[in-house]
């Protein structure tokens, strides 16, 4: 393994010099730095992150906390996920998942010091992660939003993503339009505040059309989204289109419907929303849907808490980005009453 002491015998230097360099604790000549970075890079050096931590109180590695890693990711986390780890690498930090399904793993991430900050997603309107950072002091910034906006968060707006998707629809004729949105395991009052906030929106768009809502909740997964199809054919018969927020049911939905003899976009139209382009184009028909922007969302979260870190910041983040409507096969004109 390659140690300190390669690098300064390979840079003609002090131990010493090499650690000053590392650990920024002393200004050194360019040129020294030069051959030491050299060195660094030629030989495949690695700093010791515990040795580091120890020198500086800073670790430069931030923890992602998610709390459905039990499940499968769909391409929409990947996509924040990737992004997050990709904006904390060009800055210098290291971006860890760790999985928080309950008061133990806070309790043992608050208590390691190995982080320098936490980077939350699948953030609840009521947060106990978020309660007991504050309480912790552990720097943190949240890809969501609590009940509480005035911390520091990045997020979809679902306000304007639903009132596009929904117009959308309306240029096709469509005035039932129906919500299919996600179940979770959370306790009720405890769900991911993005499926609150949808539903919310869509509601409040609905009742200002003067249309009656029609919301449908089912597991995010293919079978969810047959049994959705079932529940609209049966339960919201007069909806000639959907708003789907549940990107695991999204096969399902369309393969359901089509079971039951009923077309996509002929009988019901399907928008996709809070998803990903590339998963619309490997459903047949196409589904038009309502891209999430999750690789700038995943940076600018990240972003938020190194500038937090690093003192570099006027005030806390609070920024709201709509979905992208991405037009496919799956929307056609409402069919006649």
């Amino acid at each position: 393994m390659v140690t300190m002491r390669d690098v300064a015998e390979r840079a003609n230097v002090s131990i010493a010099t090499v650690s000053f360099v590392l650990n920024g604790t002393k200004r050194v000549a360019p040129e020294t730095r030069t051959r030491i970075e050299a060195a660094i890079e030629e030989l495949g050096y690695r700093r010791n992150v515990v040795a580091r931590a120890l020198a500086s109180s800073r670790t430069r590695i931030l923890a992602l906390l998610h709390p459905d890693l039990e499940a499968r990711p769909n391409a929409t986390v990947i996509q924040f996920v990737m992004s997050a780890a990709h904006g904390a690498r060009e800055r210098g930090y290291d971006l860890v998942l760790w999985p928080v399904n309950g008061d133990e793993q806070m309790s043992h991430l608050l208590a390691g010091g190995l982080v320098d900050g936490a980077l939350l997603m699948e953030v609840q309107i009521h947060d106990p992660r978020v309660d007991r950072l504050i309480a912790s002091r552990l720097p943190f910034a949240l890809i969501g939003r609590t009940e509480d906006e005035d911390l520091p968060f990045v997020d979809i707006d679902f306000v304007t993503t639903i009132d596009q998707a929904l117009a959308h629809l309306r240029s096709y004729g469509h005035r039932r339009v129906a919500l299919v949105t996600q179940r979770t395991k959370a306790p009720s009052g405890h769900e991911p505040g993005r499926i609150m906030r949808v539903e919310s929106a869509y509601r409040d768009a609905m009742a200002a059309l003067g249309e009656p809502p029609a919301v449908i909740t089912v597991a995010g997964t293919s079978a969810g989204g047959r049994e959705a199809a079932r529940a609209l054919a049966e339960d919201a018969p007069e909806a000639t289109a959907v708003i789907l927020v549940n990107e695991g049911a999204s096969a399902g939905l369309v393969k359901g419907s089509r079971e039951l003899g009923r077309s996509v976009p002929g009988d019901l139209s399907v928008i996709s929303a809070s998803t990903t382009a590339e998963l619309g184009e490997m459903i047949e028909p196409s589904l038009t849907v309502m891209a999430a922007p999750a690789p700038q969302l995943g940076r600018l979260g990240v972003n938020a808490l190194i500038d937090q870190l690093e003192g570099v910041q006027d005030a806390l983040p609070h920024i709201l980005i709509p979905c992208t409507l991405v037009p496919g096969q799956s929307v056609g004109p409402a069919r006649p009453s």
